[in-house]
């Protein structure tokens, strides 16, 4: 018996449940960038929600919005109808600003998933970054 065999494995009927249901909460860097790169409205706005206006202008993903997690209150969010999927990250993995901006946007009734990775695994996957000068650049 080894780390991995010490717990067997979930039924499939359970698997496949606990799996469509992680997906509804959650999306990727690769996902994110493939809706972004077709060209059409994706279904979703792509929110930046931690760092301040420089950070944001320095580096952020192409089509984001910048909305730091603190000022989501109904006000704010009035600008987007009712029904508008938001997709929210942060700097990564380290950082729970994706994960405070998604709570506060359910708490207000609004659909959201996480992206997970964030910048980080945006960078990793080697996707290019906008910045206030419009230019892209690789990490």
């Amino acid at each position: 018996m080894n780390p991995v065999t010490q717990y067997p494995a979930a039924p499939a009927s359970q698997a496949l449940a606990w799996f469509h249901q992680k997906l509804q909460f959650e999306t990727d860097c690769a996902d994110v960038h493939s809706a972004l790169s077709q060209g059409n409205t994706p279904g979703f706005v792509l929110l930046h929600v931690v760092g301040g206006e420089a950070q944001f202008a320095r580096r952020h993903i192409p089509g984001a919005v910048h909305l730091p997690h603190r000022d989501i209150r109904p006000e704010v969010m009035a600008r987007w109808p009712e029904d508008t999927l938001f997709v929210v990250y942060c700097a990564g993995p380290h950082c729970n600003g994706a994960d405070q901006a998604a709570m506060k946007l359910a708490a207000l009734g609004r659909p959201v998933k996480l992206m997970i990775g964030g910048l980080t695994g945006w960078a990793d996957e080697g996707f290019g970054f906008a910045s206030t000068e419009n230019a892209t650049e690789h990490e």
